[in-house]
């Protein structure tokens, strides 16, 4: 604390010197002709001791000085890698070279103009034959090495997480990748990107406790969507045939590995489909990013090599005797022991879907590690799903799961506009007899919307936060978040510096 507070003091001082001068130390604009990788790329090939003859102008931040009489050695770090760059008398000149020593302080943002060269030590560098003050750092940056490693402080301070550590840079690097992937994948094939509201009157389209807020100018109770199924739905009553949106959903739940209650999903659907369609989109789709990211299907995520070019196809009976050796696939009074047995949190009254769903939730989810495509779940999990065409008591519904993680959900949706309203009741005379205070209202909009007619339906929805996860290999969903949710501070952890 002491030691950072001295740094502040001195980087002061050193910015009312500058004032003091006349020398503006947060200039306007300055033209960054070259990046670090650029340059890279352009003269690898260059040798020890020998220098290019054009001129260079790099712009970025100093994450090091190393000082050494009349010449001095930064890192200089742009958005995309370091370079190496050199500040010596004999280039610079003295008066230049005394600024540099006098008010230049690792974590400043200075542009730099001046010749490509590689070291006698084999290092690629801009040798500086001008430079200037862009913005002036009045805090030090983490030490190199022990400064930013505990997660809470990282989430807390992202920007030096981003700014120390080149591995979280490329995180979101990718992410963004990931996204531009999944709009040319959906956009070539027809699909409309649409948005649809965030606040809602009547939340619905998932299972899930809501964040309510209030609108005053219409003094109105309001929600934070939980998802937004039933407006993209809306969409295709009103004959858009093809629609997705990614946006962001809120669920006011559980924070762990992975949930947040913020989260961004690309939901989408298509006229005239069923699931099985939308197992070959999923596929298909899951197959371009991993190739589009690193050129092969295969990767490995937390030490479980993966093969998105290879998704297997198994239905929830099948997981749960493959996984669990039990057969589901009996009467609803012989499962009812394993409510018991296997510490189900449902009444022995439960259905005999209702017992199966929690028995896969609970035994055989986090087993899953290859790509696979789990079908057929009882016609309890979800009341907006079409019933199974072969067996009555499942659904056409199948959820995309990989190392243990849940990355999709997907129906052959309802359109039977009297069923859904028989099913969305059923759903909320049972929350409300759970005492579920967020039991929600009926979406008589939607329902209006279906009584005109909804062409048979395939859906779609793909958690991006969990996808970027297995993607960058991170092993936990607040590692490819931003700015995640963090703990109120208690105790402030210390930066050290």
């Amino acid at each position: 604390m002491a030691r950072e507070e001295e740094i502040r003091k001195e980087r002061l001082r050193k910015l009312k010197e500058l004032e003091r001068l006349g020398i503006n130390p947060y200039p306007y604009k300055y033209e960054q002709k070259n990046l670090a990788s650029e340059i890279h790329q352009k003269y690898k090939s260059i040798k020890p001791e020998e220098k290019s003859k054009e001129r260079v102008k790099v712009a970025g931040r100093l994450l090091s000085i190393r000082r050494h009489g009349k010449i001095n050695f930064a890192h200089l770090q742009d958005r995309s890698g370091k370079i190496q760059v050199i500040f010596e008398e004999s280039t610079l000149g003295k008066e230049k070279l005394k600024f540099f020593q006098n008010f230049i302080d690792a974590g400043d943002i200075i542009g730099c103009e001046g010749i490509v060269m590689r070291t006698k030590k084999g290092e690629l560098s801009v040798l500086v034959k001008n430079f200037i003050l862009l913005s002036k750092s009045i805090r030090a940056l983490p030490e190199k090495w022990h400064g930013l490693k505990d997660p809470e402080l990282r989430y807390r301070h992202r920007c030096l997480d981003l700014i120390m550590n080149p591995n979280v840079r490329d995180i979101f690097k990718k992410k963004a990748l990931i996204l531009k992937t999944i709009r040319n994948f959906l956009d070539e094939r027809g699909f409309i990107e649409v948005d649809t509201p965030a606040l809602q009157l009547v939340y619905g389209g998932a299972a899930a406790k809501p964040f309510k807020t209030f609108l005053n100018a219409l003094k109105q109770e309001m929600f934070l969507r939980i998802s937004d199924e039933l407006y993209l739905k809306r969409l295709i009553v009103g004959g858009l045939g093809k629609v997705y949106e990614i946006c962001k959903d809120f669920r006011n739940e559980s924070i762990d590995r992975l949930h947040h209650p913020e989260f961004l999903q690309v939901e989408l659907y298509e006229a005239y489909s069923d699931y099985n369609d939308m197992m070959k989109l999923f596929e298909s789709l899951m197959k371009t990013l991993a190739k589009t990211l690193y050129g092969t299907t295969k990767i490995t995520y937390q030490g479980n090599k993966i093969d998105f070019g290879k998704w297997k196809h198994l239905t929830v009976i099948d997981a749960i005797k493959k996984y669990a050796n039990i057969n589901v696939n009996v009467s609803r009074e012989e499962l009812v022991p394993l409510i018991d047995k296997h510490n189900l949190e449902i009444p022995k009254t439960a259905s005999w879907g209702t017992i199966v769903n929690e028995l896969f939730e609970s035994l055989v989810a986090d087993k899953i590690m290859e790509p696979t495509l789990i079908l057929d779940y009882p016609l309890e999990s979800t009341p907006l799903c079409k019933p199974h065409r072969k067996d009555k008591r499942l659904v056409e519904r199948f959820e995309g799961v990989c190392c243990g993680i849940e990355v999709c959900n997907a129906y052959s949706e309802l359109n039977d506009p009297i069923l859904q309203r028989k099913l969305l009741e059923e759903q909320v005379k049972k929350r409300k007899q759970l005492k579920e205070v967020w039991a929600e209202s009926i979406d008589e909009d939607f329902l209006f919307a279906l009584e005109h007619g909804m062409p048979p339906l395939g859906g779609l929805g793909i958690g991006i936060d969990r996808i970027t996860m297995i993607l960058t290999d991170q092993p936990s969903i607040r590692e490819v978040i931003p700015f995640p949710l963090k703990r109120p501070k208690a105790r402030e952890k210390k930066l050290k510096s």
